[in-house]
C-alpha cells in the first residue's frame, strides 16, 4: 500500500466519522433539554462542518473548499457569542 492510497482511506475514513459528529451535533440541538445545550449542539455543528470542508478540500485539492470553511468559522463564532450574549441578557444589541 502506497502512501497516496493511505493518505485517500485515511481522508475518507476522517470525513464519515465527521459526519457521524454532525449528526450527533444535530440530535443534541433538536434534543437538548436547555437552551444551554442547543447552543452548544450548534458550536459542535459549525466546528464539524469546518473541519468537513478542509477535509473535503484536501482529498478534492480544490482551495475554495478553504475559503468556504474560513466564512463558515467566521459566521459561527459570531453566531455563538450572539446567541451567548442572548442567553445572559435577553438582548443581542444593547
Amino acid at each position: 500500500m502506497n502512501a497516496e492510497m493511505l493518505l485517500t482511506w485515511s481522508l475518507t475514513g476522517s470525513e464519515i466519522l465527521l459526519v457521524l459528529a454532525m449528526a450527533c451535533a444535530v440530535f443534541r440541538m433538536m434534543r437538548g433539554p436547555r437552551a444551554q445545550d442547543r447552543v452548544l449542539g450548534l458550536d459542535a455543528l459549525y466546528v464539524d462542518a469546518t473541519l468537513l470542508l478542509l477535509v473535503f478540500g484536501i482529498h478534492s485539492r480544490v482551495t475554495l473548499y478553504f475559503e468556504a470553511a474560513l466564512a463558515v468559522a467566521l459566521l459561527g463564532f459570531v453566531g455563538t457569542v450572539a446567541l451567548a450574549k442572548f442567553l445572559m441578557r435577553g438582548e443581542v444589541i444593547e
